[in-house]
């Protein structure tokens, strides 16, 4: 079956199990977690070996009565990457890409992952990465995994990859992630990158960070036990923070606004032969339980009867009604404040300030 068809409109991100965006990361809050978000339904997932220790907190979790009891492996969705080591480290090679998805697969806990991807590839020579995706192709071959992606920033390296390996392999790559740009502060993918993507035949976009790490939620950038490693220069900041305040004083937050514009963005540019979905980054159960009921907003009906296929029995998140007029003006709003701004780059060599 195609991913396309597969794949949900949510996904649950597990960097907030990780050193970089969480004090403490720990079994008990990955349990937690876990244990809400497959009873409402969310049951797709999508972390990093670069995340640590969050395959390892998951794969504690996976395996803990309290979820093995309840679910069978067929009943929820796992995403890694392989390639990102830490943050100025990185290793391609085929040895090392078999490698680190075996022990993806014993940290994970699973005999299979549903989809692996090269981590945050505008790092590494194209050539290199080429040659990373050929050897996933092969663990694919071999029924380890099932669908190959890249990740990344830089939607024009993402784009250009693609098209190579759809030519190298004649077959295209499954799915690409991109992040923090289909946000109210950069809209890039869905202006340019969407079109070249399925231009090389991919069939599933993930947007990750619809919030752009934090940036757009009125307590500012989350920071971690590695410290704030966000790249938003203090303008940016001053920026997000103004419209945060110009949010709450008419009765809204800015972080609800800006996940609620980035999930019906993705929705609108999803097709039935093109999924556009979202990967929302999680670290608390009342986070969850927010942003569900944000989600249960704008999504369609019927992404929301995929969404929630199979959820249990108990109270669960409904669509409500959705104030459309009132959110299209709070968004005009931000958008002007955030002024020159907006659409700039976080990492592009030529945005250095960001």
């Amino acid at each position: 079956m195609s991913l396309s068809q597969i794949l949900p409109p949510i996904i649950l991100g597990g960097a907030g199990f990780s050193h970089q965006v969480h004090r403490n990361p720990n079994s008990v809050q990955a349990l937690q977690v876990l244990k809400r978000a497959f009873q409402l339904g969310l049951r797709a997932i999508d972390t990093s070996a670069y995340y640590h220790p969050s395959e390892i907190l998951l794969g504690e979790a996976l395996s803990h009565p309290d979820i093995t009891s309840h679910y069978t492996r067929d009943q929820y969705f796992l995403m890694t990457k392989v390639g990102r080591i830490t943050a100025d480290k990185f290793d391609y090679s085929p040895v090392w890409i078999r490698q680190s998805v075996l022990r993806s697969l014993e940290r994970l806990r699973t005999q299979y992952l549903d989809v692996v991807f090269c981590h945050d590839v505008e790092f590494v020579p194209e050539d290199e990465i080429l040659e990373a995706v050929g050897v996933l192709f092969k663990l694919a071959q071999e029924g380890r995994i099932r669908y190959v992606g890249i990740s990344g920033y830089r939607i024009d390296i993402l784009g250009r990859v693609a098209q190579r390996v759809q030519q190298e392999y004649c077959r295209p790559l499954d799915i690409i992630q991109n992040w923090a740009q289909l946000t109210l502060q950069n809209d890039t993918l869905a202006e340019v990158g969407l079109g070249v993507f399925k231009e090389a035949g991919v069939s599933c976009v993930c947007s990750s960070s619809p919030l752009a790490i934090g940036l757009l939620r009125a307590n500012g950038v989350p920071v971690g036990d590695l410290g704030d490693f966000h790249p938003a220069p203090r303008g940016l900041r001053l920026a997000a923070k103004e419209a945060a305040d110009y949010v709450a004083s008419h009765g809204e937050d800015l972080a609800a606004l800006a996940l609620r514009y980035s999930i019906r963005r993705a929705q609108s540019l999803s097709t039935p032969d093109f999924r556009v979905t979202t990967i929302m980054g999680i670290t608390t159960v009342s986070e969850l339980q927010e942003n569900l009921a944000t989600a249960g907003l704008v999504l369609q009906v019927s992404d929301q009867l995929r969404w929630l296929w199979n959820a249990d029995s108990e109270p669960r998140v409904e669509a409500g009604p959705f104030k459309t007029n009132k959110d299209e003006e709070l968004i005009q709003a931000v958008k002007s404040i955030l002024g020159e701004w907006r659409r700039m780059g976080c990492v592009e060599e030529e945005a250095e300030d960001c």
